[in-house]
């Protein structure tokens, strides 16, 4: 960019000049891959069941304008899976397991199934046995995750709604930062719970949706979780209603691998299945940035899928687990941003605070409340994301991470993430380029 167009942008930042909001044509359903029926990822146990998977070599058919999933469905003559379930036909006669169900995986080549131990047979001695069979490619216990969310906060009485309601929106510079970009045109994927697509502020900001759980259309619009992400993301600007997204110029898809139990009140939850769908459905598209508001134990099936996306130069953003400590998936991965909650303590090596108490956001039934949790400051890490992205396509994760990390601000005593400084050290670091 030459000097005198940044400058045009920096002091179109200062004004706080906003480009008009491009709409997107979002799918109003949420659609559910073949192979999944309803409820059955409720209906698994992560202390019971297993994910196994063989090698399923041969590529799946092309696929054509508008079919689910860009491809992630096998067709009637998917001939390859049949080869795979073939062979785990055999597998399944001898070692007496029940099949939950099954999935292709072409990414990976592989056919992958859920599987429940034969009665009387628990499961760490069937993966004894399963470990040593020369013909399975992959054999681990189904995992469980959780989203990280905190306890609602209740409302403050603030004398200025627009200067103390949207936290995060204030205290990362974002209006200023608007000025110069809104994330045109970069592709975020939400892999979380389901969003409501009919909230005001979300209505035809939603590019695409799938469901990975089940096929509940109307539950998938009642979901919390990934409503409020979605609402720090991109909720609309410039509509004389409710809050402003980070990135209110993007292109959002949101993939539901997670849901809430019925029968406990808790937060949602996600297993090995879900989650592995989803990742290997957003293979296939050109996201560039996935929200992973979530997390759990290491997985084989889910790093061997993280590392595709990273190699692939996805930027991948995930959320401190509560504890603090990056020893599962998402969060141990090389190459992946994780965030934690803005605090007045210096944050780990290599890890970004931003906002993530007290944030009014969308909530299901075109509503708003505040909310907390990790899962709040990664939603900001990726707005801000989109819009260091929309400038300079070719940043990569460790780029981002320097950018993010040396161009912040004081915040409670700690160094929090700042999209306008960081755009504007961008700007300073590409007029360097030009001289």
């Amino acid at each position: 960019m030459k000097q005198s167009a940044w400058l045009t942008l920096f002091v179109a930042a200062l004004l706080g000049a906003c480009a008009p909001l491009r709409p997107d044509s979002p799918r109003n359903t949420p659609t559910m891959e073949a192979a999944a029926r309803p409820g059955v990822a409720a209906a698994m146990d992560g202390t019971r069941d297993i994910v196994l998977a063989v090698a399923n070599p041969q590529d799946a058919p092309s696929t054509h304008a508008g079919s689910t999933m860009l491809g992630y469905v096998p067709a009637a003559n998917y001939d390859a899976g049949q080869r795979a379930l073939s062979e785990l036909e055999t597998l399944r006669k001898q070692y007496g397991w029940r099949e939950v169900t099954g999935w292709p995986i072409k990414s990976l080549k592989l056919y992958c199934i859920v599987l429940e131990p034969p009665a009387g047979m628990t499961r760490d001695a069937l993966l004894a046995m399963l470990s040593k069979d020369v013909r399975i490619a992959l054999a681990q216990p189904l995992q469980d995750y959780a989203v990280y969310s905190g306890k609602p906060a209740r409302p403050h009485q603030y004398n200025d709604p627009y200067a103390n309601l949207q936290r995060g929106f204030v205290e990362t510079d974002a209006a200023l930062a608007h000025g110069i970009s809104r994330g045109d045109r970069v592709h975020i994927a939400i892999v979380d719970t389901g969003v409501d697509l009919t909230h005001p502020d979300l209505q035809g900001r939603i590019h695409d949706s799938v469901n990975e759980v089940d096929d509940n259309a109307q539950r998938f619009n009642h979901d919390p979780h990934g409503t409020e992400v979605a609402g720090i993301i991109g909720a609309t600007g410039d509509n004389h209603i409710g809050i402003v997204g980070m990135a209110p110029g993007a292109i959002i898809s949101v993939y539901k691998a997670c849901w809430y139990p019925a029968e406990v009140q808790q937060g949602a939850r996600c297993n090995s299945f879900t989650l592995a769908k989803a990742m290997a459905a957003i293979l296939d598209t050109d996201a560039r940035i996935i929200n992973l508001s979530l997390g759990g134990p290491s997985d084989p099936l889910l790093d061997k899928l993280l590392q595709q996306l990273l190699a692939q130069q996805r930027i991948v953003i995930a959320a401190l687990p509560p504890d603090g400590n990056r020893s599962g998936f998402p969060d141990d991965a090389a190459g992946v941003l994780v965030v934690r909650t803005g605090n007045t303590t210096p944050a780990p090596p290599g890890v970004l605070s931003a906002p993530g108490r007290d944030i009014l956001t969308t909530q299901p039934g075109g509503g708003y409340d505040f909310a907390s949790g990790s899962s709040m400051a990664a939603a900001h890490v990726s707005g801000i994301v989109a819009l260091l992205l929309s400038l300079s396509p070719e940043l990569d994760a460790d780029s981002l991470r320097q950018l993010l990390l040396g161009n912040g601000k004081a915040v409670g005593g700690a160094q929090q993430v700042d999209a306008a400084a960081a755009l504007n050290a961008l700007g300073r670091e590409q007029l360097a380029l030009h001289h």
